[in-house]
């Protein structure tokens, strides 16, 4: 008796503790917009893109600040052993006596005035890494937008198909009250008040599992969105009154040229090609700077015996530097630049071909959703007036229980359909925005 007791008292507090947080969860209706600004603030997809972009940024200031002049600066204190003198056939050695500490300050400057090239051509190639990071910023807000606007259209289906669902219950339930009071006239069998039944329970079945995937779907958002771990998200109803004229394939055509993130990277992929072919080059030319120098030593090495003083210098001047060894060992580089800019052409072309190919199927079957939307709007006509004949006929005694499941089941199906397309719609809309990259 202890241990039943003890059981009933954990099974009530079990109970007491889902029911407290039943009733503590945060109901909360978003619309599309709330959730991408808030996906733009917390997605970690979108944050690993905005540190992408902030390095960016860094790396163009890096590159620009190689236009201003270079300044060095050293300053060296030695210790300075005795030297050796010797004839030129290493004979007659006698030691040279050193002053042992030395000393060295030296301050260098230099402004390059022309490299061929390389520091312009850097500071190009940096902006343009820094547009592909814009790029991947705005083509990683997409991805994580049209993620949630999947999710959140899922979960807006699933709410509508949990209301046909409770519809059906109430019409099953009802259904079996009228046939045991027809059973109780003998005018119906307890067989087809089990076959209500269990379609009842079938029904009851589909409609957990329905509340099931609403609750991985709102848990999925929860943790993308970092809201609050209890919040339950409600779709925002006035999505259904979307409405969206089928623009013609031209124009959504036209939007993937102006906003695609894959021809934009593309095209940026062309632009770096360009600039790898001037950096080629530019490394098989001179480069001219202007040099400054001052320069404090001692003690002075150069005279026999040594000068135990300091000695200071300075000059101006310009110092031409080239490389000729590249002219031969730079026309690989120049030729593999080349073929990159080839192959970036190429890959421009491919990811137009892909794009317009992928707007053109997301076009068709945006307007077969609308069509697809027309006929479960009739079907689902068409089945409520046959529910109404088959429920009027089974009243009279001119149908049997078999056509009266039939026709709630027809029912059903065309009220899941109707829901299921009328979201389908909103999808293909928004499916062929994010095609497009104007998400």
């Amino acid at each position: 008796m202890s241990k039943f007791y003890t059981l009933i008292v954990l099974l009530f507090a079990a109970l007491s503790v889902y029911c407290v947080s039943a009733t503590t969860r945060i109901k909360r209706v978003l619309t599309l917009e709330e959730i991408y600004a808030l996906a733009d603030e917390h997605s970690k997809s979108v944050k690993s893109s905005k540190l992408a972009l902030a390095e960016a940024d860094i790396a163009v200031k890096e590159a620009k600040s190689k236009h201003l002049p270079n300044i060095d600066l050293s300053v060296t204190a030695s210790y300075l052993g005795n030297g050796v003198l010797t004839d030129r056939d290493f004979s007659n050695s006698m030691k040279v006596d050193m002053p042992h500490f030395g000393n060295n300050f030296a301050v260098e400057a230099s402004q390059l005035i022309y490299g061929g090239g390389v520091v312009s051509s850097g500071v190009a190639v940096a902006k343009l890494q820094q547009d592909m990071a814009n790029v991947d910023l705005a083509d990683s807000r997409t991805r994580v937008r049209f993620m949630l606007t999947a999710f959140y259209l899922d979960l807006y289906k699933l709410h509508n198909l949990l209301q046909v669902y409770d519809r059906n219950i109430e019409l099953a339930e009802a259904l079996i009250e009228t046939t045991r009071a027809r059973e109780k006239e003998g005018l119906a069998l307890a067989n087809d008040i089990t076959r209500y039944e269990l379609r009842l329970q079938n029904i009851s079945l589909a409609r957990r599992k329905i509340a099931n995937a609403i609750e991985i779907l709102n848990a999925n958002m929860v943790e993308m969105l970092a809201l609050d771990p209890q919040t339950y998200i409600l779709p925002d109803e006035q999505l259904m009154k979307f409405s969206s004229a089928p623009q013609n394939e031209e124009y959504w055509q036209n939007e993937a040229a102006r906003y695609s993130h894959d021809l934009q990277r593309s095209s940026l992929g062309v632009k770096l090609s360009e600039q790898g072919i001037r950096l080629a080059r530019a490394n098989m030319l001179p480069s001219v700077a202007l040099v400054a120098a001052n320069h404090f030593d001692g003690p002075i090495t150069i005279e026999v015996p040594v000068i135990n003083k300091n000695f200071n210098y300075w000059f101006v001047g310009l110092r031409v530097s080239w490389s000729l060894s590249s002219l031969y060992k730079a026309n690989n580089g120049l030729k593999r630049a080349k073929y990159a800019s080839l192959l970036a052409q190429s890959r421009l072309d491919e990811a137009k071909e892909g794009v317009k190919l992928a707007v053109k199927s997301d076009y068709i079957k945006y307007l077969e959703s609308f069509e697809e939307l027309a006929s479960y709007r009739k079907s689902l006509q068409l089945a409520k007036e046959n529910y109404s004949v088959i429920e009027t006929r089974y009243k009279n005694d001119m149908a049997i229980a078999t056509d009266m499941v039939d026709a709630a089941n027809e029912l059903l199906n065309s009220e899941l359909q109707l829901a299921n397309s009328q979201i389908g719609t909103i999808f293909q809309y928004y499916k062929l925005k994010s095609t497009t990259g104007n998400l």
